[in-house]
């Protein structure tokens, strides 16, 4: 559809603010930006108010034990998680390479991850809104490895070229969202390695799952790449332990479906077993979350209800839209 000229308009301007901004981030020290990062963070949660409904809804959701002293500081820290998060995104080639991620990285049983990642076979990698998921591409692209990653494009398209210029800086190929299923498919069967966002809700359609204690809504598509391709489902995170670029990276959990694990033994299966590994890790430290999103929304759609196995369910469907995903 073709773009009004106020809209043009407006997506330059926002283009140009956008680099303007991370253009003063890459020229001051990285201790400053630090220091604004929190700071901004206070006003950005108590006073700016951006999307605080929809966020302390969703924290009375997963702790309800929580005081309201606890919600209003997790919200705080989550905002100064996402401001801390852009400033490595303006520094991430300069200061992660081959030589210096040591300085910033802890690795937690990534020793099976990395097997795979050089084997001859099929690869999902999933991870959810949680820590520095956009790092996590890019740490993948450092250390060698070739990452599809599938994710919806920006409504704005000068925006949407700069965000892909980074993240396909270090090898990280993006698929759009939309009509990517087939270039999934054929990523698959040329042994290549998927990486998925697990924690966007499908609507009433899709995969019904216990997530905090609620019914959560999950795409049905990674479970069916994951199940009709023989592929490994690995799922990882990336949690800041204090400041910038200080992160343990952790494999959080494995199913393979040659080794017969009871994960994949189906769709429902699959699906609840990765989202309560990202529940593990968002629990592990809640402000790195991205609270932002209403993930429990609508309720199960009657024919969802005794759908056949994921394998059944793949061979029936098998083009079936993959989820939208920014990095594993």
């Amino acid at each position: 559809m073709p773009r009004t000229l106020a809209t043009q308009i407006s997506d330059r301007l926002a283009y140009v603010a956008v680099r303007v901004a991370i253009c003063v981030i890459q020229a001051l020290p990285r201790p400053i930006c630090e220091r604004f990062a929190h700071s901004a963070a206070s006003l950005i949660a108590n006073r700016m108010k951006i999307r605080r409904s929809v966020v302390r809804d969703n924290l009375r959701i997963a702790f309800p034990e929580w005081t309201e002293a606890e919600t209003t500081r997790t919200i705080e820290r989550m905002w100064e998680h996402f401001l801390l998060m852009v400033v490595e995104i303006a520094h991430a080639e300069r200061v992660i390479r081959r030589t210096t991620w040591r300085k910033h990285l802890r690795i937690h049983g990534m020793e099976p991850m990395v097997r795979l990642l050089w084997s001859d076979r099929p690869k999902v990698l999933l991870s959810g809104h949680y820590g520095n998921f956009e790092l996590s591409g890019y740490l993948f692209g450092v250390f060698g490895f070739r990452i599809y990653s599938v994710a919806r494009e920006l409504d704005n398209p000068l925006l949407d070229r700069f965000v892909m210029n980074f993240r396909e800086s270090r090898g990280q190929r993006i698929l759009p969202k939309k009509g990517s299923a087939p270039d999934v498919s054929q990523a698959l069967e040329e042994n290549g390695s998927i990486g998925l966002l697990g924690d966007q809700a499908a609507g009433p359609k899709g995969c019904w799952v216990e997530f905090f204690g609620r019914p959560a809504s999950v795409h049905k598509a990674i479970g069916l790449f994951a199940v009709s391709s023989g592929a490994p489902i690995m799922v990882c995170s990336a949690t800041r332990r204090s400041g910038l670029f200080d992160y343990d990276l952790r494999l959080e959990g494995m199913a393979d479906p040659e080794l017969g694990s009871p994960e994949t033994a189906g769709l429902k299966e699959v699906s609840q077993w990765y989202t309560s590994l990202l529940e593990k890790s968002i629990r592990r430290d809640p402000a790195q979350y991205w609270w932002v999103h209403r993930r429990w929304r609508g309720e199960p759609a009657q024919a969802t209800v005794g759908r056949p196995p994921a394998k059944a369910l793949a061979a029936r469907v098998p083009g079936a839209a993959p989820p939208a995903a920014d990095v594993p």
